[in-house]
């Protein structure tokens, strides 16, 4: 994962804020959801890469530590 992912992961998170303001202010229910809907699986795509990354340090630790390093 990376910083890519995080910029990406973040624009999706304020593009669903965004949704859900337009359809709080247009009185869209549906539109409103899929704001929430979209900012939750941003935060979940964020959540594992952040996951992901905290396990590969752990792994490069851990070779840095058999290795010598």
């Amino acid at each position: 994962m990376g910083i890519a992912d995080d910029a990406k992961n973040k624009a999706e998170e304020l593009a669903g804020r965004g949704k859900e303001a337009v359809g709080s202010l247009t009185d869209d229910d549906k539109l409103k959801d899929e704001g929430r809907d979209d900012q939750n699986v941003a935060k979940g795509k964020q959540a594992i890469s952040d996951a992901a990354d905290a396990v590969k340090g752990k792994v490069d630790d851990i070779k840095d530590t058999l290795s010598g390093n």
